[in-house]
Order: C-alpha cells, then sequence, then structure tokens
C-alpha cells in the first residue's frame, strides 16, 4: 500500500476551445480513498475518467507497475446511471467478463460469487433493467467487482438514489475498500466524502486547488477562499 500507481504532471484536457482541465499534478496512491468534489463544471468527472485512462491528455500521466504483481493497475468504473444491457442480471455479468477473456468456468465462479457478495443472487434471472435503482447499481458494483480491479473509479454513484439505497451502495464501496482496493469517486455529497475518502482534493473551474486528508480538508482553518465558501455552501455551481 501507498505505492504510487498513476501519476499525472502537467495534465491539462481540452474539449475544443474548453479547457476542462488546467495543469493538473495529482499522484494516485494504492489504498487511496480519494474523494473528488466541486461545483458543478469544476472538472470532475473528465478528472475521474482522465485517471481512468479513458482521456487523452497534454502533459503527462503515468500508470506505475504494481509491485509484486509486475503488472499495470487494472481499473473499474461505475457510473451514476450505470449502463445496463436488457438482458439478465447474470448475463450482464458474463458479458463483462467474456469480454474480459475470463474462461467460462472461472466466469460462472466469479459472475455467482459477485451476485452474492452485493445480495443479488436471487436475482440473477430477472431482467436487469427491472431492477429498482438500488439494485441497479448494486449490479454496477458487482460487475465491476468481478473484474478483479486495483482501483475502483466511481462518478456521482449515489446521486439518483433514495436514503436506504444510498446506505446499502456505500457499505459495499466502504467493503471493497476495506479488501484494498483504491478508490476514486467523485461527489457533490460532503457527507459521503467524510464516510467514505481519506483524502479529499477540490476542484475549482479545472484547477486543483487543496488536496488534503479529509480530516485537514475538513477541518483547517487556512483553506483557499473557493474552498471554504463551497463547504459553506456560499459558492455557485457553474454549467
Amino acid at each position: 500500500m501507498n505505492a504510487p500507481l498513476i501519476r499525472l504532471q502537467g495534465a491539462s484536457v481540452r474539449f475544443g476551445a474548453t479547457l476542462a482541465l488546467d495543469g493538473i499534478d495529482l499522484t494516485l496512491q494504492r489504498g487511496d480513498r480519494l474523494a473528488l468534489v466541486g461545483a458543478n463544471g469544476s472538472g470532475k468527472t473528465t478528472l475521474l475518467r482522465l485517471l481512468h485512462g479513458l482521456l487523452a491528455c497534454e502533459g503527462q500521466r503515468v500508470e506505475t507497475t504494481l509491485m509484486p504483481e509486475a503488472r499495470r493497475a487494472r481499473g473499474a468504473m461505475v457510473f451514476q446511471h450505470p449502463f445496463l444491457l436488457d438482458v439478465t442480471v447474470l448475463w450482464n455479468l458474463r458479458l463483462a467478463l467474456w469480454l474480459q477473456g475470463v474462461a467460462p468456468g472461472e466466469c460462472t465462479a466469479r459472475c455467482h460469487a459477485a451476485l452474492e457478495r452485493v445480495g443479488l443472487a436471487s436475482l440473477a434471472g430477472r431482467r436487469a433493467r427491472a431492477l429498482s435503482g438500488g439494485q441497479q447499481q448494486r449490479l454496477a458494483l458487482a460487475r465491476a467487482w468481478a473484474l478483479r480491479p486495483d482501483i475502483l473509479f466511481l462518478d456521482e454513484p449515489t446521486a439518483s438514489l433514495d436514503p436506504s439505497a444510498k446506505r446499502e451502495v456505500e457499505a459495499l464501496i466502504t467493503e471493497f475498500a476495506a479488501d484494498g482496493i483504491t478508490l476514486v469517486l467523485s461527489t457533490h455529497n460532503l457527507g459521503q466524502v467524510k464516510r467514505l475518502a481519506t483524502r479529499a482534493v477540490y476542484l475549482e473551474a479545472g484547477r486543483l486547488i487543496t488536496d488534503l486528508p479529509v480530516d485537514a480538508f475538513f477541518g483547517s482553518t487556512d483553506l483557499p477562499l473557493q474552498a471554504r465558501q463551497f463547504l459553506r455552501g456560499e459558492l455557485p455551481w457553474t454549467t
């Protein structure tokens, strides 16, 4: 743990004339529970996708080799609104593992273990799109977990869920982190940051303003003005 997995150095991302990320320096460590916070349009999702390797950037994005495994870290993404195929719960998992080249026998074992892990084993034959919102998000987490990721990327994973479903999803995320999976979470929910994260990055207009342990982020009197305003709910959201 605490070994670097991904380093960003002067990383900038542009979408046409829009500068979405501006000169980001950030190191993701193994075992981190990193929360990305900021107003709408601050660059959270863009940074999440850059860390996942889904976007190109100006500057540097460097992946380091896991030791003692001697391989690159595997990542999996869970979105606010999970993309589920209109097939059964079980087949949503099987297809994901098939795309990763997992052998049929191992695929079956992993699927059933993942559904047991998230409490959906009894619904394996149900159509995925007929599940409740909370169940769909648990299925998305099961699919990600079945891929055996080293890093789990979470983009507003509970924003559209009711309080009970949020607690269920947060409990699973906490369990995954306890198993040693590194977390990167984008969220507007500051209570969720306190519950799930150990480190908070505050972004504004594509710039990284603060990168602090969670206790220091919420407890410091020396935060930059923008971060203090955000925590007090005084910072207007942008589009």
